[in-house]
């Protein structure tokens, strides 16, 4: 008879640029009271990619930091499944540049792992996580790495362009984990809308200046097309659907969130958990009284529902404050500031129970919950997400718009000990567009 185990997360790590943007520097240029993106969203800073970083560079320096802070072989990893929604080819996955980058480090020790790229916006990174703990559960003998990697990039001046950021942060799912179990069943909620995407926009080739045969060119840009007020709609329904139908699949009549010591939900920005949980909150406690859900906001501003905040949200809220959205990936660096922060407080948090709540736009919702293991403190060690995030270097606006328009010619911060972007091919035809990657010691 097969022993019996659990999967879920035996341990995380990351990889965050060292530069960023004060948002207090941004409102003042853009004239936007400080205090609406401070006060009112939550927002401190931004992360900005470096010239020699990308969403390849920060997924391999996550996984990479993950093998060496665990000492594992890498031969006992079967998988390594990205979720992005910032993929740099229409083709050729994240996760393939991710494992070249490693065979640099470990030779042929990945030769055998399975890698692919995973996007459906935001919620990419769950969708591998759940792949992921699939995989283990018919093999326990083999472990899996989930990477996460984006960079939120809006454009300028754009409403969007206070909530950038950039990050990856990298879990390994196996059996019996230190970090956190994750039994149970996903609820899950599922509509086609166009809330939030990344189109290839279609023009006549003479508006773009450009001669070539086609009439009409494609053009792709990182920057997306969205409706904010829409996406948040869409964000709240679609929680509440997956929330239900969670409930559903796992037999909780009850307050599903009762047991839920942490709330753990995808972060465009900082306070969005605080300011959508309201609508589940409210549901839950009054039954679905229409008359009582009627006045939200006095239900948001209540003595109860502030206090909930305090203790089952804002530890999650943390880490987002000083990174900013990082798609994929902020639900992760949310569980990674609320592990680090109770850590730093001496909580006793084993055999509690974390609730997850997804969002990817476009759009789809899924939730599920996960308990904490006898050995979380010991899964952590190495990883201190808040002594790094105090070591990081703001920069100037100028220096700012600079990167973001290509307009450097050298690193604000010289690499060390890190993969870096050493270029994009652009002049042999048959490796056109191929990015080239090294490791810096």
């Amino acid at each position: 008879m097969m022993a019996k185990h659990t999967v879920g997360i035996d341990a995380i790590s990351f990889d965050i640029p060292r530069i960023y943007l004060p948002i207090r520097i941004l409102a003042e240029k853009r004239e936007i009271d400080p205090e609406k993106l401070t006060k009112g969203l939550g927002l401190e800073r931004m992360s900005i990619l470096d010239l020699h970083q990308d969403v390849v560079t920060m997924a391999s320096n996550a996984v990479l930091r993950l093998l060496r802070q665990q000492k594992m072989n890498p031969e006992d990893v079967g998988r390594l499944y990205v979720g992005t929604e910032s993929g740099v080819d229409g083709s050729k996955p994240i996760a393939s540049y991710v494992l070249s980058n490693l065979k640099s480090i470990f030779g042929d020790a990945f030769r055998n792992c399975d890698g692919v790229d995973l996007t459906f916006a935001c919620i990419g990174g769950v969708d591998a996580l759940e792949n992921c703990l699939d995989y283990v559960k018919l093999r326990p003998d083999k472990k899996a790495i989930v990477v996460t990697t984006d960079f939120a990039k809006y454009d300028l001046g754009s409403t969007g362009e206070y909530t950038q950021g950039a990050g990856a942060i990298a879990l390994l799912v196996s059996a019996n984990p230190r970090l956190i179990s994750i039994d149970g069943e996903f609820g899950v909620a599922t509509e086609g809308v166009f809330d939030f995407f990344k189109p290839r926009r279609y023009f006549p080739k003479q508006e773009l200046g450009i001669d070539i045969p086609e009439e009409v060119v494609s053009v792709y840009r990182e920057q997306p097309v969205f409706d904010g007020q829409y996406s948040n709609a869409c964000y709240i329904k679609q929680i509440k659907e997956a929330y239900s139908h969670f409930k559903v699949l796992n037999g909780k009549n009850g307050i599903g969130f009762d047991d839920w010591s942490q709330i753990l939900m995808h972060l465009p920005y900082c306070y969005q958990a605080r300011r959508t949980f309201v609508e589940i909150y409210a549901d839950e406690l009054t039954h679905g009284n229409e008359a009582e859900l009627r006045d939200m906001r006095a239900i948001a501003k209540s003595a109860g529902y502030l206090e909930f905040v305090q203790n089952r949200i804002q530890p999650s809220e943390m880490g987002s404050a000083k990174v900013g959205n990082i798609y994929t990936g902020s639900i992760f660096l949310g569980l990674l500031s609320t592990l680090s922060y109770l850590r730093d407080t001496n909580e006793n948090i084993e055999g509690r129970t974390f609730g997850f709540l997804a969002y990817g736009s476009g759009s789809k919702a899924k939730v599920f919950e996960g308990r904490i293991s006898k050995e979380w403190r010991a899964a952590m060690d190495g990883v201190d997400l808040f002594g790094y995030l105090d070591e990081l270097e703001a920069i100037d606006f100028g220096t700012y718009e600079d990167l973001y328009c290509g307009r450097v010619q050298n690193s604000v911060i010289e690499p060390k000990e890190e993969f870096v972007l050493l270029g994009i091919e652009r002049e042999n035809p048959n490796q056109l567009g191929a990015r080239m990657y090294q490791y810096y010691p």
